[in-house]
């Protein structure tokens, strides 16, 4: 329950530490998982001192148990031991110091170990961090390469080495960082996100030289994990350990099997780019050769053709056959016409002989009555009617006499 203060009625520092200490009382005996960083087991001494850490995050509290507590598995453990304690927190009022009092202490065995990351696994692949979908892809020629690492260690060399032999342009940004203990994962994932951080960076690896399954341990954290799933920067997971691949190889865009494996992914080699250049120029020089081959051959072919070798043959050939057909058409058109003209002439004489001008020529005449009615009978007239005449030259009236 929240205590009643103010400036004038202020706590002293005792019943602080006192109601803390009851607040702790509270909390009962709990069982705690941690990494043993620190063992004083002083001769004669019958309690023992520990020092329990999470191996994620940069927190850790005292223990103290007993000797017969601690002896009941002091062939097991030491430290960097992975333990699970039953423990009581305490609370010592006089330095204002947590503790935990162990009331048994069990090792977790490397079975039990594999176990928790086989769940961790498959929990982790059901949120997706490991789908292939998620992976990027790591540039040809990267000019800023980050490295995560051990001080001085034979991975941090075996990268360098071999990838300034492949290419020696290529640049580092190294992080040495603890790579094993209880320091290792949050300096390991400290190290991650500067390097993303760094826009310069085109890759990030994370370099170990293998070693047991307890000291891969950091790199199968959830927290790291979840720190390299969330980089823009592509990673590159080169922790030497085939038997039993770390979490982090799973969610890494790409898997070294070895750091010196990492420095041939990361970096092309210079002489074989050479060379692929060399050979790429050549077939190049080839292709081309030979497309250039071709078409002189084709020019060749169709400059030997007889219309390309004298042009005005085929003109003048052609000239002479529309002389020939113009010449051709002059005589049939003539004729045309001469059998028009004749066959005109022919029916010209027809009508003429057949021409009621010619009978009038021959003296004969055609009486019309007023409405131009032609009179074939003489019961067709009466006496005193007007009648035109038409002869050869003309035409006049006459009267029917009665």
């Amino acid at each position: 329950m929240a205590v009643n203060t103010s400036p004038d009625a202020p706590l002293p520092v005792g019943e602080v530490s006192r109601l803390i200490g009851g607040w702790i009382d509270r909390l009962g005996a709990v069982w705690v998982e941690g990494q043993i960083t620190q063992l004083s087991r002083r001769p004669g001494a019958g309690v023992v001192f520990l020092t329990l850490r999470d191996p994620s995050y940069d927190i850790s509290v005292s223990v103290t148990c007993y000797r017969q507590v601690f002896d009941a598995v002091a062939d097991v453990i030491g430290e960097g031991a992975r333990v699970v304690v039953h423990a009581k927190p305490e609370w010592y009022a006089p330095r204002g110091q947590l503790s935990l009092r162990a009331a048994a202490i069990r090792p977790v065995g490397v079975g039990e170990l594999l176990a928790r990351l086989e769940q961790l696994k498959k929990s982790l692949a059901a949120e997706g961090l490991f789908a292939p979908e998620r992976k990027k892809r790591l540039p040809f020629l990267p000019q800023l390469v980050g490295l995560v690492c051990g001080r001085a260690s034979a991975a941090e060399r075996d990268v360098l080495e071999n990838a300034r032999h492949r290419w020696p342009a290529v640049r580092f940004e190294v992080r040495n960082v603890a790579v094993q203990g209880v320091h290792a994962v949050p300096q390991v994932v400290q190290a991650v996100k500067e390097l993303d951080e760094i826009d310069a960076v085109d890759v990030i690896v994370v370099a170990r030289g293998g070693g047991s399954v307890e000291d891969l341990l950091p790199f199968s954290d959830e927290q790291l994990v979840r720190a390299v799933a969330a980089c823009r920067t592509p990673v590159v997971s080169a922790i030497g350990h085939e038997p039993d691949n770390p979490l982090l190889d799973h969610v890494a865009d790409l898997r070294a099997s070895t750091p010196t494996d990492a420095a041939k992914k990361v970096v092309p080699d210079v002489g074989e780019e050479l060379e692929r250049v060399r050979m790429l120029r050549g077939r190049a020089r080839r292709c081309v050769e030979a497309h250039v081959q071709r078409e002189e051959r084709g020019l060749a072919h169709a400059l030997a053709r007889p219309s390309m070798e004298d042009p005005h043959r085929m003109i003048d050939a052609r000239a002479e056959q529309v002389d020939a057909l113009v010449e051709r058409s002059r005589r049939c058109l003539g004729h045309l016409l001469d059998r028009a003209e004749s066959e005109l002439a022919h029916t010209h004489a027809r009508v003429v002989a057949l021409s009621p001008a010619a009978t009038l020529k021959r003296g004969y005449a055609v009486l019309q009555q007023a409405g131009g009615h032609v009179v074939r009978d003489p019961d067709e007239v009466s006496a005193d009617e007007a009648l035109r005449v038409r002869v050869a030259e003309g035409e006049f009236t006459v009267r029917v006499d009665g």
